[in-house]
């Protein structure tokens, strides 16, 4: 067998994160300017079924049967061979790689998960719907982030802008006029486990205060879906604002985002927000085309670790 590659991009939400939890709408796109790769290669003289996985940014170097069970690389792959109806996969050893960012709201654990299931279907000479990737990364998903939408492994498996809601058919988005974007990176580690904990906690305490701003959100991004759809995308920049007041209400921003948020604003953004779980992790801006690179530099000069100027189509 031939060494099998495949790789999955990042994402980010640019509407809707948190709230999407509790049955309302979000937009989310994938980043195509960092992903995650798996490279699979054969294992000529090992036992079958001998699997050696290396993930050098983690620090990682082990045989499969030397990883817990609920280990997120794990279960990717036993996912993968249950999808496949495959008891003893052939020897190989398993690389990966990533240039998205841990934790930090960019989708990498749903990027890694997904570059594994679909390497090792094409390892085997075989393929896997994207429903059934994406259903295989989702359980992934729920080591990682504990109750999480599934909006993630949708956008990174599909590569295509969503309009999700929980536990509904798929939406892909029309993108009625390319707009550009800026990505902040706080350099925070934020799991979004962890936030999206202390929110439910927070929600159970208070339900009645929560449910209104999580209704707010759903406003915010039918709206967005409506501008995007038409082009309007000038329409974007007040919502991203708002969309960020109603994450401060939530108590999940945090103030080294916030201060990119103001810098972003400051520095000609049309519009800015944290995406992604929030305390950590990044931030989006809206900008005209011209103006991305004045806007990437103020958010560098104001904190932020890393930029990435996108568009999306």
């Amino acid at each position: 067998m031939p060494a099998t590659s495949a790789s999955a991009p990042g994402k980010v939400i640019l509407f809707g994160e948190h709230a999407v939890v509790y049955g309302q709408p979000a937009i989310a796109v994938p980043v195509n300017q960092v992903s995650a790769k798996a490279i699979i290669t054969p294992l000529i003289a090992a036992s079958p079924a001998a699997i050696q996985i290396e993930a050098p940014a983690i620090g990682l170097d082990a045989n499969l049967d030397e990883l817990s069970a609920d280990d997120p690389i794990a279960v990717a792959l036993a996912g993968a061979f249950a999808a496949l109806s495959v008891e003893q996969p052939p020897a190989f050893k398993l690389r990966i790689s990533s240039t998205i960012p841990v934790a930090a709201g960019l989708g990498s654990g749903a990027a890694v998960s997904v570059a594994i299931i679909r390497a090792v279907a094409g390892f085997l000479g075989r393929s896997l719907a994207d429903k059934a990737v994406s259903d295989i990364a989702y359980e992934v998903e729920k080591l990682h982030h504990g109750t999480p939408s599934g909006i993630d492994n949708i956008v990174v498996t599909y590569g295509k802008p969503v309009y999700f809601i929980k536990n509904r058919q798929l939406d892909t988005l029309r993108v009625g006029a390319p707009f550009s974007l800026v990505i902040g990176d706080t350099g925070i580690s934020s799991p979004t486990r962890e936030a999206v904990g202390d929110l439910r906690t927070d929600w159970q305490a208070d339900p009645k205060t929560y449910d209104s701003l999580f209704a707010a959100v759903g406003e915010v991004v039918q709206q967005a879906r409506a501008a995007i759809e038409s082009g309007a995308t000038g329409a974007l920049g007040p919502l991203l604002d708002a969309n960020h007041g109603h994450l401060q209400a939530m108590g999940v921003s945090s103030p080294e985002l916030d201060v990119l948020v103001a810098a972003a604003r400051a520095s000609g953004a049309l519009g800015a927000k944290l995406s992604g779980g929030g305390r950590g992790g990044n931030m989006i801006a809206l900008v005209e085309e011209p103006d991305a690179d004045t806007v990437a530099l103020a958010l560098q000069s104001a904190g932020a670790t890393n930029t990435i100027v996108f568009t999306v189509r």
